[in-house]
């Protein structure tokens, strides 16, 4: 008689588990996949918030007559919310084609600047203003703490999210107050 091998096959117990391995690492990578898709959107929301602010500063230093004006009828100056405010309407004059003076041109700049936030940035905020010190505790910050002589700061920021799909928020403060992505710096000639 010829004797049994007891080791021949695998048992179902052991498919199941090898089963379960390959389903956890198929779960894991889709995982990675969505972390990498958010910080992709991120990284190019950011690109187009660079772009942005250097655009409008180097509309504003062309038009540096206007942009050291300090008084509160500078139009540079500005705060925009798109999740709170209405699209912007269109300034009286569209400087395309039309001879522009300053006033009217920084009025354009303005307009396309609050256009593009509100078409780019989800629940985007653009503000400009005169700061001191844009960063407090190393973190960016919309107040503007500086007198007319600080320079002039575009600070920009949107609704981010998290890698687990949630709205981007302050986690230690429990506020999801929108905290600004970009501060650049002007100077204005």
């Amino acid at each position: 008689m010829r004797a049994r091998s007891s080791l021949s096959g695998f048992t179902v117990l052991e498919v199941l588990i090898a089963l379960l391995l390959l389903a956890l690492g198929i779960v894991g990578s889709a995982a990675m996949q969505l972390l990498a898709l958010r910080v992709s959107h991120q990284d190019q929301l950011l690109v187009q918030a660079n772009y942005l602010a250097s655009g409008l500063a180097e509309r504003m230093r062309a038009n540096a007559a206007v942009a050291r004006d300090a008084s509160a009828a500078n139009p540079y100056l500005f705060f925009y919310d798109a999740a709170g405010d209405a699209a912007t309407p269109a300034p009286p004059v569209l400087c395309l084609d039309a001879g522009c003076d300053g006033r009217q041109l920084a009025l354009f700049d303005r307009y396309e600047a609050q256009w593009q936030v509100f078409k780019q940035f989800p629940a985007g905020r653009l503000r400009i203003c005169h700061d001191d010190h844009p960063v407090q505790a190393g973190k960016l910050q919309w107040d503007c703490m500086g007198s007319a002589a600080a320079p002039l700061v575009i600070k920009l920021g949107w609704r981010g999210k998290l890698a687990d799909g949630r709205a981007e928020s302050d986690a230690a403060a429990g506020v999801t107050e929108l905290v600004p992505a970009l501060a650049m710096t002007v100077q204005v000639p």
